[in-house]
Parts: structure tokens; sequence; C-alpha cells
């Protein structure tokens, strides 16, 4: 099996690039929602950073991915207790993904007859500690957007049926794609979303161009390939590192505070998640970018993507949120 195609050789597409590097340095930001044209690199992207990213110490039969024993659920039976390495897991949810599937399965007769507490774990189990890909995610039926949505306020799946409840550990960064022209997203689910990013298919021809060259090489000599872009995700890799170890000790300015509070403000966004996740994110950036402190330039930076789809829609401002965000930061921070 082919490994996945590298990040750092995916072409052009800064903002969406941008967007899965800052969740994996903070995956509390709460995900990436990528909207735009077909064939973009919006799977390639994500399962690209993945592949990237260090291998996940767990136990090895826990079906939870949990990193001690002593955090696996009661319910699993575990085979071995030995703590392995394995690639930071990317699951997939099909958009006719049945409620069991997604959540998990009790089998109530081995529970009613044998007093034990049977559970199949479904796609939310497999992804903790990793991420959910969801293609065509405006396209979700909704009952399945409320069960996201349970789980993305709590971090917990639970699982209840005749009297019976099931619960484990259910975090993980929350990619979704689609076509904005097949499908609007439920405005509770698209607020669950840390960053929005819209791509598009290029226009320049030698960027274009680039692009086939480089899928041509993917596919034709792929050993060469790899061997050649593996030094450039090795250094996007330990640049996530460092971030990681460097973001709690970044400093922010109290008035980076009032930027983010006049900000929301001035766009008239919903809530109060637009000021925590442009904060989150600001550090985040500010992290990877090997800097200690905040400035204005990280809130300019990420502003597009943390608040561009938390904006109250304007049917006479034919500019879109993304112009009508980078026109405010513009009169607001200067």
């Amino acid at each position: 099996m082919k490994t996945p195609f590298p990040f750092s050789a995916i072409v052009g597409q800064h903002a969406m690039k941008q967007a899965m590097i800052l969740t994996a340095v903070d995956p509390g930001i709460g995900g990436v929602l990528v909207f735009g044209d077909r064939g973009t690199g919006k799977s390639t992207a994500v399962r690209a950073l993945a592949a990237l990213l260090p291998p996940i110490r767990m136990v090895e039969t826990c079906p939870v991915n949990s990193p001690k024993s002593t955090e696996c659920p009661d319910w699993a039976e575990l085979g071995s207790k030995k703590l392995v390495s394995r690639p930071t897991p990317v699951i997939d949810l099909p958009l006719g993904a049945t409620e069991d599937r997604v959540v998990g399965a009790l089998d109530i007769e081995r529970a009613l007859t044998r007093g034990e507490k049977a559970f199949e774990p479904g796609l939310l189990a497999r992804a903790n500690r990793g991420y959910l890909y969801i293609d065509e995610v405006n396209l979700l039926e909704d009952h399945i957007v409320d069960l996201l949505l349970d789980v993305a306020q709590s971090g917990e799946n639970v699982v209840e049926r005749e009297g019976l409840s099931i619960r484990h550990p259910a975090r993980f960064v929350l990619v979704g794609s689609g076509n904005p022209e097949e499908g609007e997203l439920r405005p509770q689910l698209l607020d669950r979303f840390g960053l929005s990013v819209e791509v598009r298919s290029p226009n320049d021809v030698a960027e274009r161009v680039e692009v086939i060259k480089r899928r041509d090489a993917f596919e034709s000599d792929h050993a060469a390939f790899m061997a050649h872009y593996e030094a450039e995700d090795t250094k996007v890799r330990e640049t996530i590192l460092k971030a990681r170890k460097r973001l709690p000790k970044i400093s922010t300015p109290a008035s980076i505070l009032e930027d983010c509070a006049t900000l929301c403000i001035a766009l008239g966004s919903d809530g109060l998640r637009g000021e925590l996740t442009l904060l989150r994110t600001a550090r985040a950036l500010a992290a990877y970018q090997g800097k200690r402190k905040l400035s204005r330039d990280h809130l300019r930076e990420v502003a597009p993507s943390a608040l561009s789809h938390r904006l109250r829609r304007d049917p006479l401002d034919e500019a879109g949120s993304g112009t009508r965000v980078m026109r405010t930061v513009a009169e607001v921070l200067g």
C-alpha cells in the first residue's frame, strides 16, 4: 500500500495547509472546514498531515487508542496491555453511515442474559486522538450531525440502550470538506469547526503544470518522489513538535485580548467562541513561527480562517465573508 502524498509536496493552497498545521499544533482549536472545488487536494492534505505527524503511543489492543492501560474503558476486552506506536488515526465518516456504525453498538441480549457490557466500538472510538474526516459534510444526515455536536461539546461518546450506558473518550480533530454549491452546512455544526477556509482551482498555468508534474512523479516513481520530499516533511514535523512545547509559554499582552474582542464586535460574530478560537489560533501560529509573544500580525493572519464562518450573512454584501473579515481587520487593527 502506498504512503499518502507528502504534505510538503502539495502545491499552493497556503490557507488550507496552514489551518491544518495549526490544528496539529493545538488540537483544541476545534478542527477545519474546507469548502471549495473538487480535486483541489482537500482529502489529500488531511491524510498527508496525519502521515507527517509522529505516531501515537497507545495500548496495543485498546479500541479507543488509550495511552495507558488505566485509561482504557472498563468494557474493553484487552488482549495485550503492551504500549505500541501506531500512526495517527485518520477515520473516514461516510455519508451513509448508520448511527450504530458511528457511535458503536451494544449487544443487548448478551448484556441481559450474561450481565456483561458487550460493546462493538464505532468510528468515534477509532478516531480518538486522531482525525475524523467527513467528505461532503454539508450532505451529512441531520441525526448524525446531532450526534457529532454532542460529542464535539463533551469530548466523550455516550451510548445508552435499554437502561444500559457505555461511554468512552472521543477527542479528535474534525475535518470536513464539501462543495458549497451542493448545500449549506447547518449553523450548529458550522460553529463547531474552529477554522474555515475556501479553496479554489489555481488559475496560474505554471502552478497547474507543477501539480501535474508532482502527481505524475508520485504515481510513476513513487520511491524516488517520497525520498525527495522526506526531508521537507521532516522539517514540518519537527517544527510542529517544537511549537507544541512552545505553545504554553506564549506571552499574550492585554491589548491583544482587547483586539480580539473589538474585532469580533465590529464583525458582529455570534457568541464568544470567535474570540476564543481567534486567540488560540493566533497563539498556535506564533508558536509555529518560533515567536515568544503574540502580536497583531498573528491576529491579522488567522482572522479570516477563524472568523469568516461565524458571521451573520449579509445578502447585500457581494464580497463574501472572507473579504468582510479582511476589510474589518484592516479598519480595527490598522
